[in-house]
């Protein structure tokens, strides 16, 4: 940490922020800078150095607003819309998930960031800033560590803040546990075991961890045991599991006869891992115990105290509530994709033909979407092929999703004539009988013809083109047929196309998270799934769908997907009669 000899003037103001910070700023797992009440630059950690390309020597003195604080595209930021700037004044907390900062190359930190008051002296005050990289991989360990005497009251208080902040900034269980174990290790702790209550009612090691040699090392052997919850012992681990309080423990404390299957798993876990001290707390919600966090020593020689446990009850505090968010969130999640799963169909076997369909959730989006798919059988022995797309990412757009699948099929069944207009009419009695806003959809009709082979009518209502694949790696899209989406209201005619498929040929129908991304054009997107498809020609269905979609979903893809496969057979394959 760089500590300014004479950042304002007065050599008693500069020791005061030595005394005050010390060490401080470099324990912190994150980048950290102190400013006094001007917003210039009083302390920078080694972290913050780092993150930003910028020596603390260079950055003491200034302005913290002029010389990091950006907008999106990199321009200055305007101090009256600056939100860190309206806590420094404020003098109150303050976190945000996405913001900037101008490394010393000239490129864009996307880091976020937490503020809190710093009372430098009675008379003068400032602010403490907290910030890692909002990348999914979290957050560098500290650069330094731990030397045995207890935090003080600002490390204390920079610690849960940013606890809360690493844990809120996630709703996926696995990462908030491992955003934990960086949060203590070497902070706190060598070691930490992380048990977890399963929905039956059992608890489960689902992480032990230690840090070494700057890293930290999952004990993938130590972790998975799944037991019941003592219901009398008082031994620690089973009282925190209970909710009854934090424990210290030590080897000596599983030494003797066990009394539940729990002891056994702590007798062993202290003797693989060398600890010799340990607390132990419970994780608990505002409703129920969700489990216990083990922080372990074995390398550092001072022992847990009882004066430690305080800090350890106000984590797991936080912990528990980050966790049953996320679990909440992750029930929620699963019930709404089981739904989704339920609404869309099964496909019907049709001689000759070969089929599958794949639905993918959302990877990030708060629950599922409205992409859908249907086949089903028409007079005359014609089969309608269906792919759609209902705007939104929730239960609403499923539900809307599974309004449209019926009443299209109604209409499909029950409309003589083309593509073009079932869909019209289809679109016309809309908002007369649905609240269901913009939607996109090809319907198609696959007929086979009198002298063999398929032929395919369609009709695009603004939705990304079928792509169709031979047998010889030819992959091209279908751009006939194309028409304004559903729910526009426009009184503008729509278009049929027709192609004959050539045999064993593979038709592909696709929702857009199938090519779209945050970061490129979709055309980048289509010709990359036209590539790969083409590639794939040769494959079995089954095979060339789940190739297709692993290869060809964008990694930034944050949109539910919907794929709709159908290959038709060759020539000594007559269709059906």
């Amino acid at each position: 940490m760089h500590v300014p000899s004479d950042p304002t003037g007065g050599q008693e103001h500069a020791g005061t922020v030595r005394r005050l910070l010390g060490r401080t700023l470099d324990r912190l797992g994150a980048g950290a800078y102190a400013v006094d009440a001007d917003g210039a630059v009083l302390a920078v950690n080694a972290q913050a150095e780092a993150l930003l390309g910028r020596r603390a020597a260079d950055m003491v003195g200034q302005d913290a607003h002029d010389l990091l604080h950006r907008q999106a595209n990199g321009m200055a930021m305007p101090r009256s819309r600056c939100p860190m700037m309206t806590a420094f004044v404020a003098g109150r907390p303050r976190q945000q998930d996405v913001g900037y900062f101008e490394r010393g190359d000239g490129s864009l930190l996307t880091m976020s960031w937490l503020v809190v008051p710093l009372r430098l002296t009675p008379h003068d005050t400032g602010a403490l800033v907290v910030f890692h990289p909002n990348e999914p991989s979290g957050f560098p360990l500290p650069v330094s560590a731990y030397q045995g005497e207890g935090l003080t009251e600002l490390e204390r208080l920079a610690l849960l803040a940013e606890t809360t902040t690493q844990l809120t900034a996630t709703l996926d269980i696995n990462e908030a546990l491992d955003r934990l174990v960086r949060l203590v290790v070497p902070l706190l702790a060598d070691w930490v075991v992380i048990d977890l209550m399963t929905d039956s009612g059992e608890v489960q090691r689902a992480l032990v961890a230690c840090g070494e040699g700057g890293r930290i090392t999952r004990r993938e052997d130590l972790q998975g045991a799944v037991l019941p919850v003592p219901e009398t012992s008082p031994l620690p681990l089973s009282r925190a599991l209970r909710g009854a309080g934090s424990t210290l423990a030590t080897p000596l404390t599983y030494q003797g006869p066990p009394d539940s299957d729990v002891a056994v798993e702590q007798r062993r876990l202290f003797d693989v891992t060398g600890m010799h001290s340990a607390v132990v707390a419970p994780i608990s919600s505002l409703r129920e115990v969700l489990g216990a966090l083990t922080l372990g020593r074995s390398k550092r020689p001072e022992p847990f105290t009882t004066a430690e446990i305080p800090l350890l009850e106000d984590i797991t505090r936080r912990a528990g509530l980050a966790l049953e968010n996320a679990r909440l969130y992750q029930r929620q999640r699963k019930v709404a994709e089981t739904m989704q799963r339920h609404l869309l169909p099964q496909l019907p076997r049709v001689p000759g033909l070969r089929m599958t369909a794949r639905y993918l959730p959302a990877p990030r989006a708060s629950q599922v979407g409205g992409d859908w798919y249907d086949v089903f059988r028409l007079p005359h022995q014609a089969l309608a092929l269906v792919i759609g797309d209902v705007a939104g990412h929730d239960l609403d757009a499923a539900a809307d999703m599974a309004q449209l699948r019926n009443i299209l099929r109604a209409y499909t069944w029950s409309q003589a004539g083309p593509p073009s207009v079932v869909v019209t009419r289809f679109d016309q009695a809309l908002p007369h009988i649905t609240d269901v806003g913009i939607a996109t959809m090809v319907l198609g009709h696959l007929s086979p013809l009198p002298t063999g082979g398929w032929e395919l009518t369609w009709t695009n209502a603004g939705h990304p083109p079928p792509l169709l694949v031979t047998p010889d790696g030819t992959a091209r899209y279908l751009g006939g047929g194309q028409g304004i989406l559903l729910g526009t209201h426009a009184d503008t005619p729509r278009a049929d196309a027709t192609v004959t498929l050539p045999p064993l040929s593979t038709l592909v129908l696709y929702t857009d998270g199938l090519v779209e991304s945050p970061r490129h054009p979709i055309d980048d997107g289509l010709e990359r799934l036209r590539g790969h498809a083409a590639a794939l020609a040769g494959h079995s269905l089954e095979t060339f769908t789940d190739v297709l979609l692993d290869r060809a979903r964008p990694p930034d893809n944050d949109d539910d997907v919907a794929v709709l496969v159908v290959r038709v057979p060759g020539p000594e394959e007559a269709p059906p009669r």
